[in-house]
């Protein structure tokens, strides 16, 4: 197995545990789990670049790593709708959009045709990561020095420009895959 699927499986096991430090309800759990969160989100970059740098992309990877993806970021808003922090709505339409474009692209590579992510998606998951992480410390920040901000608003401000940054690239997408696969087997 090379260094990037080693890193996709990594990131595997850092979406419970982020879950797990979320929920425990220590002290300092939003810094502990931000840093977590961003562990995981910096993997999301790393292990693709690796793979092209070094030519060393494989189905393997290609399947499991939005797969990887997808666990993190359901952890993230299962975490935050656990605190009131996003929206049911938000959460149907994130994954929603994430598991059509899943399935999409497991139509595409049982055709043997592989449909890269687009920019759109690309923007999407950076705003989100950093959405996550953001939110995160925030919370920390006015836990911490006391502030009462209103962490619910500002995290639901956040995670709404996901969702609509999630609908406008995901419809982008699907259009471009019903381009691209043969309905007909």
């Amino acid at each position: 197995m090379n260094l990037p699927n080693k890193i996709t499986i990594g990131r595997m096991f850092i979406a419970p545990i982020f879950l797990a430090i979320y929920l425990a309800g220590i002290e300092h759990k939003f810094l502990i789990s931000a840093i977590i969160f961003a562990l995981g989100a910096i993997t999301d970059a790393l292990d693709g670049r690796i793979a092209r740098r070094n030519h060393i992309v494989t189905n393997f990877g290609k399947l499991l790593d939005p797969i990887a993806d997808k666990m993190l970021v359901t952890a993230g808003l299962l975490a935050f709708m656990k605190d009131g922090l996003c929206s049911i709505w938000f959460v149907m339409i994130i994954l929603t959009r994430d598991f059509a474009i899943t399935s999409l692209r497991m139509i595409a590579a049982a055709q043997n045709v592989v449909i890269p992510a687009n920019i759109g998606g690309k923007i999407k998951t950076v705003v989100q990561m950093v959405s996550f992480v953001v939110v995160m410390m925030l919370c920390e920040i006015s836990e911490s020095f006391s502030l009462g901000l209103n962490m619910s608003l500002i995290s639901n401000i956040l995670m709404g420009i996901t969702a609509l940054i999630a609908v406008v690239s995901g419809a982008v997408y699907l259009a471009d895959g019903f381009k691209t696969i043969n309905f007909k087997e």
